[in-house]
């Protein structure tokens, strides 16, 4: 355990912010989380609603410091508002700021105008008061931008951690990585990578972007003290990904629904190493000025792949066989390609890296199946098509 830091999470209720928080808490640093609840709004707004629905902030840091005796301050504002975030970290002088506080979805941003232009406001307006925040008021603070390996799509080449380098320029100068989204929601994450890597540049920010993989598991260290600690877990087509969706459906007796051929490939990672890898970036923090990007995965499946790794533990479970139904593909991607994708660097800081073994998939199922007959099974199959916005996909 490294020296105690001052830190600011924000998006603080969110499946990744919630437990960052406690797990930065439990492991001695001064932990402040922000939110505005904006995705619980956004659930309403598309019909879909976590397994569990958790308190809120103020009665979760309450619940965390009676099972633990920690303190965490929870601050219900908007991120993006700069004078409210500018006070914010004047009064809580953090060393490091962790950001999530954004629309999180791919399918969200691509429902129509609306929903693609609140996603670029929202999620390029909160960047930016982040970066005014600190420029104008802690300086030296180190910001941890939680990207996704969805910036890169597949380009069909090795994909290194960021950075390239041409033949025939000086040593050590560098150029970002060609960059192709497969949505509005990645697309937003680019600009806000050459968003800080502008300020990194121009005005010496202190810079980490994880491009982050698909993260999939349900519960933490932290999660399991008590039930009201247990963060978002989303299943349905607009918030889930997709392992949790295929776990989801294994448990309610409906088909795991592949889109398309499956052979789409990318890198994931459990819920607790997405943790460990925020706490390895805190303690190693670049040079100021320095924008790093390290790829933030752990292990590479297809969708196939991972359906028949949900069956299979399915089947060791209880003997029954999950089906698997490929339907038509709502998104524009290629459905079978060349994937892979450098990730050395977290593993240089120390990851220990968690495999999706049958008894993580299992661990998995039986926190499922505690809340199954909570499950809406009308929220799974996609009704944001690519290029439509709202409508069913026929079954292929």
């Amino acid at each position: 355990m490294g020296e105690s830091m001052r830190v600011l999470v924000l998006g603080g209720d969110g499946y990744l912010g919630w437990p960052t928080a406690m797990y930065l808490s439990a492991r001695g640093h001064d932990v402040t989380v922000v939110d505005n609840y904006l995705k619980r709004e956004l659930e309403v707004q598309v019909g879909a609603k976590p397994l569990v629905v958790p308190p809120r902030l103020l009665e979760r840091v309450g619940i965390w410091q009676e099972m633990t005796g920690l303190f965490i301050r929870a601050v219900e504002n908007d991120a993006k508002n700069f004078w409210g975030l500018a006070g914010l970290m004047e009064a809580a002088e953090p060393d490091a700021v962790v950001h999530f506080a954004e629309q999180p979805s791919g399918p969200y941003s691509m429902m129509g105008r609306e929903e693609a232009q609140f996603t670029l406001t929202n999620n390029l307006n909160t960047t930016m008061a982040l970066i005014w925040a600190v420029l104008l008021r802690r300086p030296d603070c180190h910001i941890i931008k939680l990207g996704t390996m969805g910036e890169y799509g597949t380009p069909g080449v090795l994909i290194p951690e960021g950075w390239m380098r041409l033949p025939g320029l000086p040593i050590g100068k560098k150029f970002l990585f060609p960059r192709e989204a497969g949505s509005l929601y990645h697309t937003c994450k680019i600009l806000e990578t050459d968003l800080l890597h502008f300020y990194c540049r121009h005005q010496d920010l202190r810079v980490t972007d994880l491009m982050q993989g698909p993260v999939y598991g349900i519960s933490t260290n932290e999660t399991e003290l008590h039930s009201d600690l247990r963060t978002s877990f989303h299943y349905d087509d607009v918030f889930g990904t997709v392992l949790n969706r295929f776990i989801t459906q294994a448990v309610v007796g409906v088909p795991l629904t592949v889109y398309g051929g499956g052979g789409q490939t990318r890198g994931y990672l459990n819920l607790r190493d997405s943790l460990r890898c925020i706490e390895l970036a805190m303690e190693s923090p670049p040079d100021q000025g320095e924008m790093r990007i390290m790829n933030q995965f752990t292990e590479i499946f297809s969708v196939n792949q991972l359906a028949e790794l949900v069956v299979q533990a399915w089947s060791d479970r209880t003997g029954q066989r999950a089906e698997i139904q490929h339907i038509k593909n709502p998104r524009r991607e290629d459905e079978e390609h060349f994937y892979e994708a450098e990730h050395t660097a977290l593993e240089a800081l120390g990851l220990e890296p968690t495999s999706l073994d049958g008894d993580v998939l299992d661990g998995m199922l039986a926190e499922v199946t505690k809340a199954g007959d909570q499950v809406n099974t009308s929220w799974i199959l996609p009704r944001v098509t690519w290029r439509d916005g709202w409508g069913r996909p026929e079954l292929s």
